[in-house]
């Protein structure tokens, strides 16, 4: 085929024909067909030159130039694409290290092979601007709900036609055990969209805890306007979900806009989601007045929050226990989504049972530590007193707060718990001692012998050993293992230890050995510290 003028426009025709079928710019086409006209060339004139094709977008006339590039004398490599500055004068006055020299080649005839190769150039082009223009459309509706028409199931998977490309609903992401046959009409939520070699895949999901959220917000106009907003969402798919909102507008009832008339608004979402059950629940910035809230339709008595370590204790009545944890767990996990605590959740009776062993606890420390009658020790723990240290270090004003206890008595329970703790202190180091620990260690300030033992019996030694451990490996925390929070027991934990004591004694340690310029921290923490001027200006 040769690029004559009486095709010149039938380039122009197919290059309109193809890019309005494939819904994507003509331009690109053309551009397509002038990479696959030069790549013939090159096959006709010479695989190392450097040959262009431009086709006119008026007149579809095709130009074929031959482009050699001016390099310096000793850069040449390919002589086919490049000349030198004494080689480029005889076709320019004044060449420069990196002027093109351009002259114009005939055209091509295309023989059959060369014809094939074109198109296939042409079709490669197409198919990647219409796997560009494909995930283009549908990056920007991640997020968002979107409706199609199931066209095949391939082991389990959903493939979905949803207009200009299709998607995939796994298994995983179905509600339950729903099935779905071909043309049946699907709604899901656009959970993911990637970039991939075959093309842009659009991965959807019926039970990501979004999906919920976006069917709220068409169905109630108030969410869509922002006056009622959505703050957290939990789902059990196919059984039961809650969802907590909280209104901007204080004439507006959050939990009844989301109901609705009769429930009209609530109930086109249960449809939807199988017959999910829904619990609709008013948000709280109190993490306490929301976890009670979360917990409905049980009722709870006491929360007791640790937020340190991201847990929580609901304490309610031994008749409402089933109902919080709910069936197989549903209610209290739910709960536990919705607010991102660990909920740990007690009877009356199981927390009055645990007051009394700490209780006891304490008084036989007391005991046993300064020599007290059961009666007087029940006395020092009903007063609020938790260890030897608060006894022994305690103003003496609060010990004679305490009812029968005078000046002689109150300095005498000092005395006792002061000698105790030395005593246990001494004991402490003659073991860390036995166990190897250095002398560098002991004279860190911020250890106490009995963490120095405890550390010791962990294997860290030495300052250099100390220096070393992580702030969660001292204090503890958590970790999420499969779903589940679990917890990492700290080495000085049970001693009070929290994450920000652990991290300042590690750094003080790391400063001491050297391994870190107190100079240069305080460079880093500076331009925050000028931040907050500004804003506070």
């Amino acid at each position: 085929m040769a690029i004559t003028s009486a095709n010149q426009l039938e380039l122009l025709q197919t290059a309109e024909a193809v890019a309005r079928e494939k819904m994507i710019d003509p331009d690109l086409v053309i551009q397509a067909m002038e990479d696959s006209l030069a790549r013939a060339a090159k096959s006709r004139y010479g695989a190392e030159m450097d040959i262009r094709v431009s086709i006119d977008r008026k007149t579809g006339r095709a130009r074929f130039t031959r482009v050699r590039t001016v390099v310096e004398d000793d850069a040449v490599e390919n002589y086919q694409a490049q000349l030198t500055v004494a080689q480029a004068k005889q076709y320019k006055t004044a060449p420069q290290i990196g002027d093109e020299i351009v002259d114009e080649v005939p055209p091509v005839d295309l023989g059959r092979i060369a014809a094939q190769s074109a198109k296939q150039v042409i079709l490669q082009k197409v198919r990647e601007a219409e796997r560009d223009r494909q995930f283009d459309e549908f990056k920007d509706r991640k997020g968002t709900i979107i409706n199609g028409v199931v066209k095949r199931e391939e082991y389990g998977n959903i493939i979905v036609d949803i207009g200009r490309g299709e998607a995939i609903l796994r298994r995983n992401e179905k509600i339950g055990r729903e099935s779905y046959r071909p043309n049946d009409r699907i709604r899901a939520y656009v959970k993911d969209v990637r970039r991939e070699t075959r093309g842009p895949q659009v991965f959807l999901s019926r039970t990501d805890p979004q999906f919920m959220a976006e069917l709220f917000k068409m169905e109630v106009p108030e969410i869509y306007d922002g006056i009622i907003e959505i703050k957290a969402v939990a789902r059990d798919p196919g059984s039961r979900a809650k969802i907590a909102v909280i209104s901007n507008d204080n004439s507006i009832d959050p939990v009844g806009a989301c109901v609705g008339m009769r429930g009209s608004r609530v109930q086109a979402v249960v449809g939807e989601l199988q017959g999910e059950k829904i619990d609709i629940i008013p948000w709280n910035a109190d993490a306490a007045t929301f976890l009670v809230n979360a917990l409905q339709p049980a009722e709870v008595a006491k929360v007791v929050i640790d937020e340190e370590a991201g847990k929580i204790e609901v304490v309610v009545p031994d008749e409402q226990l089933s109902l919080a944890i709910g069936r197989r767990g549903q209610n209290v996990r739910l709960a536990s989504q919705l607010t991102g605590l660990d909920i740990d959740i007690l009877t009356e009776a199981e927390e009055s049972s645990r007051r009394q062993a700490e209780f006891a606890e304490r008084t036989k420390l007391f005991v046993d530590a300064l020599d007290l009658d059961e009666f007087f020790a029940q006395l020092l723990v009903a007063e609020g007193f938790t260890n030897l240290e608060e006894v022994a270090y305690v103003d003496l004003d609060e010990l004679l707060s305490i009812e029968g206890v005078d000046d002689g008595t109150a300095e005498e329970l000092q005395a006792r718990a002061r000698d105790y703790i030395e005593a246990q202190n001494a004991k402490a180091i003659a073991a860390a001692k036995e166990m190897g620990v250095e002398q560098s260690l002991f004279d860190f300030d911020g250890l106490t012998p009995q963490m120095i033992e405890a550390l010791a019996k962990d294997d860290v030694k030495t300052l250099e050993d100390f220096a070393t451990c992580a702030d969660w490996e001292l204090a503890g925390g958590w970790t999420t293992v499969n779903g589940a929070r679990v917890k990492d027991e700290g080495i000085l934990e049970k001693f009070g230890m929290s994450l920000e004591d652990a991290q300042k004694l590690i750094m003080t340690a790391r400063i001491q050995l050297g391994w870190v310029d107190p100079s240069e921290l305080e460079a880093e923490d500076a331009p925050e510290e000028d931040d907050e001027e500004e804003t506070e200006e």
